[in-house]
């Protein structure tokens, strides 16, 4: 979407044609140079990786990506400087170091903000030890609390940040960028989501060794491959080595949890990608609906009640998809525990079988697909429906759509990812599996996992979907109305809208669990007549139990009638 969107505006902004021609072709050149960079870096790094660590001991999981991200970072900055000195600078005034810096801050940002999720989701973070001490301290509550209280402080944190990052660019863009087309901070955030993406290659190698790292941990431990007979000396005929199951065991283990933090890392990029290239496709929908920023530009302002309303309208869209999206993941888990409940029985011997496997992961899948359905509908006829009620309210819907969406990403996905390394922190270094404090760690990454793997990641999607789709549809609602047909636009948005608000509805009521309160009241009352019963025998063994203690003590402090007349006793 950002290419889309800088094509765009260059295209509406830029009024010399031979200028637009350069620009075009030296965004194309830097996107071509910027995967190269990142071939080169992964090269560089897994050199420098295999020569540190090949016959190493012991391993910094993390420290080879990092490496890698800053790696990229440095050598695409480098070449970006000398992609646009080959290619722009006849345009004359410096704008070579200028269009390129402003790319670098993108460049820069897709290496700092890791840094900064890092602090907040790694296991040798203050946060993810804080949420570890809490829930040791005080069981679940505290540990959900901790994970909420570091996703929070993660939002604040990335948002100063991106705001540092694109103040910097403005203001390179006020640096003479003016003369060569109109609201160039707007190119400029443009260029900085462009420098984001330049770190894309990497960005999605590193959100990929999260699922890899976390599935080879979980394939070693379902396997149980430990517990095969002989199965050493088949690995040490076939391959030539003797095998250390703690070894691999703990490898995994920390493997996993530097894939959760760099999966963490890279949702921030990914969504902050999304929001700043949607903030310069929603200014060539300004460009084109005050015909090149020339007519009604006061109704780009709350003074303007439509521009106001749509901003509300985005807040609250972003808020009911948080929810719809985590209610399908509680549907789907709460059918998936039930089928297990009554269909699966595993008495430590006994192993569930690969027909049952399929049907759980059938289940989850069904609901997945259920989900999205209503949550895509939804989406589809509210973009309609504010698109075609008032243009300008569109405008300020897209606005609160890519804000609201940035820092409810942002929370979710690394509050979710302190849970997650909190667990792991818990199994791995304080080797503390089966306890109250793992149970406790359980729960907080059970509340987490719908959060930062659901919820977090779709908002990206859904911010490019109501931009790109919103830019047409709002261009064709300005030609009806335009037509005359004013009031066909307004009937249309009122339908839309109706539709968007039966798909909302439907995506809670229509993937509720299916219990009611009286099914609730049922079961406590059977389990609690369940308790009583077993209460009952209990006590009763309890009171036969003491009985028999006590005739045991008396019959061992009682002596016998030989010893009372026997000196000795």
């Amino acid at each position: 979407m950002t290419g889309v969107a800088l094509i765009t505006f260059i295209l509406l902004a830029v009024q010399d044609v031979t200028v637009q021609v350069q620009l075009l072709v030296w965004i194309f050149t830097i996107r071509i140079v910027m995967v190269l960079a990142s071939f080169i870096s992964y090269a560089v790094n897994s050199a420098i990786t295999k020569a540190r660590y090949e016959h190493a001991e012991e391993m910094d999981f993390e420290a080879p990506l990092t490496q890698l991200v800053w790696l990229t970072s440095i050598v695409s900055i480098v070449l970006t400087y000398l992609t646009s000195f080959a290619m722009i600078s006849n345009l004359g005034d410096g704008m070579w170091w200028k269009l390129g810096t402003i790319i670098s801050f993108g460049t820069l940002a897709g290496a700092l903000i890791p840094e900064l999720v890092k602090a907040f989701t790694s296991v040798k973070s203050r946060h993810v030890r804080e949420v570890v001490v809490s829930a040791q301290q005080g069981g679940a509550s505290l540990d959900i609390l901790s994970g909420l209280v570091a996703g929070n402080f993660s939002a604040f944190w990335l948002g100063t940040a991106i705001l540092g990052l694109m103040s910097g660019a403005f203001f390179v863009s006020t640096l003479g960028l003016g003369t060569l087309m109109l609201a160039p901070a707007v190119f400029a955030f443009g260029l900085v989501a462009f420098g984001f993406l330049g770190m894309g290659p990497v960005t999605i190698a590193v959100d990929s060794y999260g699922p890899v790292t976390d599935n080879a941990q979980s394939v070693y431990e379902l396997s149980t491959i430990d517990e095969i007979p002989g199965i050493e000396n088949e690995i040490r005929r076939d391959f030539g080595f003797d095998v250390k199951w703690d070894n691999a065991k703990r490898y995994l283990e920390e493997n996993d949890g530097a894939g959760n933090t760099f999966k963490a890392t890279a949702k921030p990029v990914l969504i902050g990608t999304a929001v700043v290239g949607a903030t310069t496709m929603i200014f060539s929908i300004i460009v084109s609906l005050t015909q090149g920023l020339e007519q009604d530009i006061d109704k780009l302002s709350p003074i303007h009640a439509p521009f106001l309303l749509g901003l509300i309208a985005g807040g609250a869209i972003i808020y009911w998809f948080s929810g719809a999206s985590i209610q399908a993941v509680t549907t789907g888990a709460y059918r998936a525990v039930e089928f297990i409940t009554a269909n699966i029985k595993l008495d430590g011997v006994t192993k569930a079988s690969a027909a049952d496997s399929k049907k759980v992961v059938e289940i989850c899948t069904r609901y997945a697909q259920r989900g999205m359905l209503n949550i895509f509908l939804g989406i589809f006829f509210a973009t309609l429906a504010f698109a075609f009620m008032e243009p300008f309210l569109f405008i300020g819907y897209l606005l609160s759509l890519a804000l609201f969406g940035l820092y409810q990403a942002i929370f979710m996905a690394n509050a979710g990812g302190a849970w997650d390394n909190a667990k792991k922190l818990v199994e791995v270094d304080l080797d503390a599996k089966g306890s109250a404090l793992h149970d406790a760690s359980i729960v907080g990454d059970t509340v987490g996992d719908p959060l930062k793997d659901t919820s977090s990641v779709s908002l990206n999607p859904i911010i490019k979907f109501s931009t790109l789709f919103g830019l047409l549809a709002v261009e064709l609602a300005v030609s009806i109305s335009g037509a005359g047909n004013s009031v066909l636009t307004h009937v249309l948005a009122v339908v839309f809208f109706l539709i968007a608000v039966y798909f909302i509805w439907r995506s809670f009521y229509g993937m509720r669990i299916g219990l009611d309160l009286v099914d609730v009241k049922r079961e406590l009352s059977d389990d609690l007549s369940a308790d009583e019963l077993t209460g009952s025998a209990s006590a009763a063994a309890v009171v036969g139990g003491m009985e028999r203690v006590e005739e045991g003590l008396e019959l061992q402090t009682i002596p016998a009638r030989s010893e009372l007349h026997d000196p000795r006793s």
